[in-house]
């Protein structure tokens, strides 16, 4: 599979989904992707085993406040400097890029990258979504070690961390952004290619491009009638009218729940889509009275075991005691199935959510929001 500009819509329009709320503002990234499309053609997306099993594979992304990554975007230079320093650290040319996370901006930061560099692009990421640490990857999950990891910007200005651990390297990086001015671009979990699919998220480039390309329904379809500093009340309109749910919110969406019974929870991928314009919305960019539509949809299978969730489950983020994301999706699926009637939504006979590949079109009910 190639990332041409005419591809590149649908795989943004997955990654902002998969950014569940968070990861930067993608629209911008998007922009800057298609250029680099334009001006150096299409990227090649590779399934690891396409590449030679010792074959360095470098996993790039930014680092910042959102505000800031969107203001300073970048360019060649970056990403020249830091491929320079991570194939003389590891003595190895790199042969291929990864995304750190392919939810959000940085997929897109990757495609640009690869362009740039006329490198592929591995089917693969660390994360399967976003998350707003450094360490919350799967390849932390799988002991991969995160260094030596480095962080550079634009002119070339460069910091090497070694002999950490990932939450060690999450302070440092953080510690070092100020140095920066907010904003940096980074590499670290560098692996080989036959690492990729055991310790990596691998096929995510492709999922992304599928949900840009057939958006999931959603779980309700309303407006927003408060925003509250970790949590946004939704009220139901047309066919959801006298529903009302509460999601939970900080870097990115947590957890959605109905009459105090939770629907959703992380790490299931939470996105909000402006129905007008089908577009995500993060949520910083929350407001009274936007239309909305709340969709969710299961994550890497790795992020539902103990260790999965531990490093990247509800009570990272201080929401103890809620059902195991899997066994919920089941329970709200027949819940939903049994009040619609409707056969075709009927829960499916596996334990793991994670499976699941469909996502039905989602379809825009702006007028129908209006009356």
């Amino acid at each position: 599979m190639d990332i041409d500009v005419e591809r590149l819509a649908a795989y943004a329009r997955g990654c902002a989904v998969l950014g569940s709320g968070g990861g930067g503002a993608v629209a911008m990234m998007r922009m800057v992707a298609r250029q680099a499309l334009e001006e150096y053609g299409p990227v090649r997306v590779l399934q690891p085993e396409e590449l030679e099993p010792d074959a360095l594979v470098m996993p790039c992304g930014q680092v910042g406040t959102s505000a800031v990554n969107a203001e300073r975007i970048g360019g060649r230079d970056g990403a020249l400097c830091l491929r320079a320093e991570v194939e003389r650290l590891r003595d190895s040319q790199v042969a291929a890029l990864m995304a750190s996370e392919i939810g959000g901006a940085n997929g897109c930061l990757a495609v640009a990258w690869a362009a740039w560099l006329g490198l592929p692009l591995v089917d693969a990421d660390g994360m399967g979504r976003a998350y707003p640490r450094m360490d919350q990857t799967a390849m932390e999950l799988n002991g991969i070690s995160p260094t030596p990891a480095v962080i550079c910007d634009e002119r070339g200005r460069t910091v090497v961390i070694d002999h950490v651990d990932g939450r060690w390297l999450e302070r440092l990086v953080r510690a070092s952004l100020e140095a920066f001015g907010g904003q940096a671009f980074s590499s670290e979990y560098a692996l080989r290619a036959s690492q990729v699919r055991a310790c990596a998220v691998a096929g995510s480039v492709t999922h992304a491009v599928e949900i840009g390309e057939n958006l999931p329904d959603p779980l309700v379809e309303g407006k927003v009638a408060a925003v509250e500093e970790r949590s946004v009340l939704v009220e139901g309109l047309g066919r959801d009218a006298g529903r009302l749910v509460r999601i939970e919110a900080q870097s990115e969406y947590l957890a959605v729940f109905e009459n105090g019974e939770p629907l959703t929870v992380v790490p299931d991928v939470i996105a909000l889509l402006d129905t007008r314009s089908g577009e995500t919305v993060q949520v910083e960019q929350l407001r009274y009275g936007l239309r909305v539509a709340v969709v969710s949809l299961a994550c890497a299978p790795i992020w539902y075991t103990p260790a999965g969730l531990g490093l990247g489950g509800p009570e990272t983020f201080g929401l103890p005691g809620l059902p195991e994301p899997a066994r919920l999706r089941d329970t709200v699926r027949l819940r939903r199935s049994s009040g619609s009637g409707d056969s075709g939504d009927s829960a499916s006979s596996g334990d793991s959510a994670s499976s699941e590949k469909e996502f039905p079109h989602f379809r825009l009910a702006a007028e129908e929001e209006e009356r």
